[in-house]
């Protein structure tokens, strides 16, 4: 449920967004460059560690709260939305949910302060949907483990300094994934190439190489073969919470095409007196708001304690995604010719909803967990 803090972080953070990032929103998709001087302006705001706890410098606020602060960036900048969810909630709060008393003291403050970007690795070039799959090894030598591997489609890869990394410490399937903190200086690690993607333009995705990296024991979250537990708790709330970005996207859609179709006349009138018009703003609204109560839903389930997710996280995941998808669509039609310019960001909303379908889990893997989830239950 939505209490009176919930909606003065939305107020404040669609000021935020209103005022630093609508201006720039078309160039950083332009130029495909990451604002990092806007990024660390959200630290003063308390939303860099949104949802770590006030005893670790945080703003204890949960993971309903995380969602409406993605919603309202990704209304404006899907991209900023994505960078901001991979320092986080894949960086920041997995340290501080799996992470010791001294690494939440060693790495906590600059991410949350904003001083530090953050990151998380887990997907491979063979191992992407079978994140279990990972190849990347990390084996014990004296005080260090030595991590050799690589990995891609890395959320904030070439402009992170911490990165939250999972590895092989073992070939158990189940018991053999670790996970450890990497600082970016850490000897034997490097950053690949830096994809040129079709759409979220403007948050870095890179690869990254590990070559004999060495990482000091205290360093590893968790107990050794622990990772996966930590991994996967990490993922279904990196669902609950990427679904905010779709709900933004899918809002700006809305918000665009309705004020549009009272601005363009065709045969002499508005064409919102159009009942074709009329309908896909109708399904717009409706499945938006649909999305949008399933996504709360889950995050109040996340803060509630709830232990299995899986379900809830998998289903606003999927259906917000190709909501948001949808409804950019949408918008492109009601737009007409225009729509199909980039004169008007319709198309970029487009482009960004379709990575909302791939990224966190694919829509084909989501429904796959919400059928083993069914079979389980019934």
């Amino acid at each position: 449920m939505e209490t009176s803090e919930h909606k003065l972080l939305r107020e404040s953070v669609r000021e935020f967004s209103n005022s630093e990032l609508e201006p720039i929103a078309a160039n950083i998709d332009q130029t495909d460059q990451f604002p990092q001087n806007v990024f660390q302006k959200l630290g003063p705001l308390g939303l860099l560690g949104i949802t770590a706890a006030e005893k670790d410098g945080g703003a204890g606020a949960g993971v309903l709260s995380a969602t409406i602060a993605m919603e309202e960036l990704g209304r404006v900048s899907a991209s900023f939305a994505l960078s901001y969810l991979a320092h986080t909630i894949l960086c920041v709060n997995g340290i501080a949910t799996h992470g010791s008393s001294e690494q939440k003291k060693k790495y906590l403050p600059d991410l949350i302060s904003g001083k530090k970007i953050g990151g998380m690795a887990m997907t491979e070039p063979g191992a992407g949907s079978d994140a279990v799959g990972m190849k990347t090894k990390a084996v014990k030598s004296g005080n260090h483990y030595i991590l050799n591997g690589e990995k891609c489609f890395i959320t904030n890869g070439s402009v992170a300094d911490i990165f939250v990394v999972y590895a092989r410490t073992s070939e158990d399937r189940k018991k053999g994934i670790s996970a450890f903190i990497v600082e970016k200086d850490f000897s034997g690690f490097s950053v690949g190439k830096k994809l040129d993607k079709m759409g979220m333009r403007g948050s870095p995705t890179s690869e990254l190489i590990f070559e004999n990296c060495h990482v000091p024991i205290e360093n590893r979250m968790k107990e050794e073969g622990q990772g996966l537990c930590a991994m996967m708790q990490t993922l279904d709330i990196e669902r609950i919470t990427i679904s905010g970005i779709s709900l933004g996207l899918a809002q700006a859609s809305l918000e665009k095409s309705l004020a549009y179709s009272q601005e363009r006349t065709q045969f002499e009138k508005p064409i919102f007196s159009f009942q074709m018009i009329q309908k896909m703003l109708a399904d717009m609204a409706t499945e938006l708001e649909a999305a949008r109560r399933l996504s709360y839903y889950a995050a109040e389930c996340a803060d509630q304690g709830q232990k299995n997710l899986g379900f809830v996280a998998s289903a606003c995941k999927v259906f917000a995604a190709e909501m948001a998808t949808k409804n950019a669509l949408k918008a492109v039609q009601i737009f007409g010719g225009y729509g199909y310019t980039k004169e008007y960001p319709l198309e970029r909303y487009v482009r960004d909803a379709k990575l909302m379908e791939i990224g966190a889990g694919t829509s084909e893997v989501m429904r796959i967990k919400i059928a083993k989830e069914l079979k389980e239950k019934y």
